[in-house]
């Protein structure tokens, strides 16, 4: 997911902690990335420097191989799981896993969260799963939800992606309370009312007078963070069209304000199709990345009409934005494929995701193909396009004196 405010938020955060001048403006494309500043990790999957995002693509990596039948490389696991600190907590990468956490180190509820996710989904990780999700329960906030960074603002992103986290962890996230709120409270609070403009959408975080702004990124994630699912999503039976927007009881029937955010997503795609960034200063583009997990939350609210025309124009443009941006890009095109209707990871506009996907990282140690199980596939470089910034998300431009901060951010239902 293109998570421009929440990664904006880090940016300040970044700027505080080092003592850097202002940031800069976000910026929807990705920014070339030709000599990382570290070296890249053997087991890492892209080969953009991962300062910013290491942790959170090799997550998405992980999630969506596991998802398809591919038995990640034992480099590639270990190499995340080694990323976690003694708390539990992961930071966006760590150059030297070796040498103990300490409080210089800028630890984030996203990264914790993917790691979480992508090492309970592969299972044999029960520990490290355990310590994250105990980390994660003590850096809740007030009013239920979370920030980017402990003690940081909720804001809808940040929740969703904890929420399904906790989920995947083995948590009731209802009852998950802190001060008497519960996550989907803190969702519900960004909530924008039926009764008035853009209905049923979704507010990153309040505005400084307290007013909410629809956002397509923060509505995406907290349809996803309201039902309860991980990053890579479902595929669920139809609902033949968007419910209309009503208000709900955030403690009793979250998946009410899923669907209403569903609905808002659906109508924001219905004219071109697909979504559009629009930034100051700069000329309207398509946004791939936000219009993939758009697809992912009208896939698993049963909006799988609504999602036909988004995915179709997907198929048809996704090639050179996920070339430019790697890893995590063809993981969340790959939770499209397994949550839309009549997409197919290993045909998607014509080509394998799961065969790309996987020449960005260490050969896995198998690959299970209709049932099948192939050769390795041969780690390719080709990932040495721009950073992957355009992912959950997302892709963000920030203050010259700390770079690139570049999040990217779909989620299977849990089983009741």
């Amino acid at each position: 997911m293109k998570y421009r405010h929440r990664a904006a938020a880090l940016a300040a955060t970044a700027v505080v902690l080092a003592g850097a001048g202002p940031a800069a403006a976000a910026s929807s494309s990705p920014a070339p990335s030709p000599t990382p500043s570290v070296a890249i990790p053997d087991g890492l999957y892209g080969t953009t420097d991962p300062t910013y995002d290491g942790v959170w693509r090799q997550s998405l990596a992980l999630l969506a191989q596991e998802s398809v039948g591919v038995t990640p490389a034992d480099k590639a696991v270990a190499w995340l799981a080694g990323q976690q600190c003694a708390n539990g907590a992961f930071a966006a990468f760590r150059a030297d896993a070796g040498k103990p956490c300490d409080a210089k180190l800028m630890v984030d509820t996203n990264s914790t969260a993917a790691a979480t996710q992508a090492l309970a989904a592969l299972g044999d990780h029960d520990a490290e799963v355990r310590k994250a999700v105990t980390w994660l329960k003590s850096v809740q906030n007030a009013d239920g939800g979370w920030g980017y960074t402990p003690g940081g603002a909720s804001d809808a992103n940040s929740t969703s992606v904890v929420a399904g986290a906790l989920a995947q962890g083995g948590e009731t996230v209802p009852n998950l309370r802190k001060g008497g709120k519960s996550p989907y409270d803190a969702l519900h609070a960004l909530a924008l009312p039926c009764d008035g403009k853009d209905a049923g959408a979704f507010a990153y975080q309040p505005g400084k007078k307290g007013e909410l702004a629809a956002n397509a990124d923060a509505t995406a994630a907290a349809v996803l963070g309201l039902l309860g699912e991980p990053l890579t999503g479902s595929r669920q039976d139809d609902s033949a069209s968007p419910a209309a927007c009503t208000a709900f009881d955030a403690s009793k029937e979250p998946e009410k304000g899923a669907a209403n955010g569903a609905g808002w997503l659906a109508e924001a795609m219905a004219k071109d199709g697909h979504l559009t960034s629009a930034l100051p200063g700069a000329e309207d583009q398509p946004d791939y990345g936000n219009t993939a997990d758009a697809i992912v939350a009208l896939s698993s609210t049963g909006l799988n009409d609504q999602a036909e025309a988004p995915l179709r124009w997907l198929e048809g443009n996704f090639a050179q934005w996920a070339k430019d941006s790697g890893p995590a890009a063809y993981a969340q095109l790959v939770f499209v494929a397994n949550a839309a209707r009549g997409a197919d990871a290993r045909d998607f506009g014509g080509q394998d995701l799961v065969k790309l996907l996987n020449a960005t990282g260490p050969a896995p140690k198998a690959v299970e193909k209709e049932g099948q199980s192939t050769a390795p596939a041969e780690k390719k470089d080709d990932d040495k396009g721009l950073s992957p910034a355009y992912t959950i998300g997302g892709g963000l431009l920030v203050g010259a004196a700390i770079g690139f901060v570049l999040m990217v951010r779909g989620r299977k239902r849990r089983q009741s």
